[in-house]
């Protein structure tokens, strides 16, 4: 029996989990932007003391986990699972991070909106009384992301108006039953999307429509609106795909408002970093949610946000036999006073 089921796509959770504690490790660019004060921590190095690129992106994921359970005053042995994933081929990034930390490992993958794929599964996992206490994590690196998706940065080629700039950032999460505030409260599960969009360089446009779609769908099976959130908070769209989303909603007669933003927008300064469309990659929203938005919350300025991370279900070897890109969006709920 669906006893937590409302409507098709989203489940309120029975005991709303707690956000035990949360961290957020970014490299020098992402330093050099607006949220800078927000992030746990800045590294003045992109290879993070590592030889490769692979190898600081698994370093990156391994701090930002460490300096959650020190946050959250738990050493990792008293987590029962963890749920990560990255962009990597076979998700290497989280395994060679996490492989020396002892605790039960879930490898999952959902391009970039695998933060809020974590987050799902993990407050589940503890809703449905597997578990106590569950990391979500992930993690991505501009030049690991460029390397396996576009072209070798050796190559120097010339970026499209379109492209985004993948966030050299990782975020981890602990959740908790029975934490502190802000507690997950509901989980809307994406549906694979695709518009047709063929270009890999215009995430964005690809992108959209799945977060139009879950959006939609948590709207419909809760009876809310956008009025009932202080921020809806997209991972990592873009300003092409924010603007596409805007104007899918409009097109219902929902207008969005100033409550709707995007990672990918708030973690660069546009024009003055170079970025074009804006950011993208799983530590774009991982970051941000961990750093600035959960800081947010705590501080009062957003009491009940929804948090949408949007990940392109690609690959390279797709894209060059001229398949289309589907999307996926995944959504959850944070909300300081659930009772409200």
């Amino acid at each position: 029996m669906r006893e937590k089921g409302q409507g098709q796509q989203t489940i309120k959770l029975k005991n709303p989990i707690g956000v035990a504690a949360a961290a957020s490790v970014v490299g020098p660019k992402e330093g050099e932007g607006p949220l800078r004060k927000d992030f746990d921590f800045i590294s003045d190095d992109a290879y993070f003391k590592e030889k490769t690129w692979e190898g600081a992106e698994s370093a990156m994921l391994r701090q930002a986990f460490t300096l959650a359970c020190d946050k959250a005053k738990l050493p990792p042995s008293s987590l029962n699972y963890i749920f990560s994933g990255d962009l990597l081929n076979q998700c290497v990034g989280s395994s060679y991070a996490l492989r020396d930390t002892g605790v039960p490992f879930f490898g999952i993958f959902g391009a970039c909106s695998t933060m809020a794929e974590a987050l799902s599964l993990a407050a589940m996992t503890i809703d449905g009384g597997f578990a106590d206490t569950c990391a979500a994590a992930t993690c991505s690196h501009f030049c690991t992301a460029e390397r396996q998706f576009r072209l070798p940065l050796e190559y120097g080629g010339q970026r499209t108006p379109t492209a985004q700039w993948t966030v050299t950032g990782a975020g981890a999460v602990i959740l908790k039953d029975g934490g502190p505030a802000p507690y997950l409260t509901h989980v809307t599960t994406g549906k694979i999307v695709d518009a047709g969009v063929t270009d890999a360089n215009n995430m964005g446009a690809a992108m959209a429509p799945a977060a139009y779609d879950t959006i939609s769908a948590h709207f419909a099976d809760t009876g809310r609106t956008p009025s009932d959130y202080d921020a809806i908070v997209t991972g990592d769209l873009g300003r092409i795909g924010q603007d596409i989303l805007r104007e899918l909603f409009l097109g219902d007669g929902v207008d969005l408002g100033l409550r709707y933003m995007d990672c990918g927008i708030l973690i660069y300064s546009g024009k003055a970093q170079d970025t074009h469309a804006g950011g993208s990659g799983c530590g774009c929203g991982a970051s941000v949610l961990a750093g600035h938005l959960l800081r947010g919350m705590t501080d009062g300025r957003w009491p009940r946000l929804l948090f949408c991370a949007t990940g392109a279900l690609m690959s390279t070897t797709m894209s060059q036999q001229g398949e289309s890109i589907p999307g996926i969006c995944h959504a959850v709920v944070l909300d300081m006073n659930p009772d409200n």
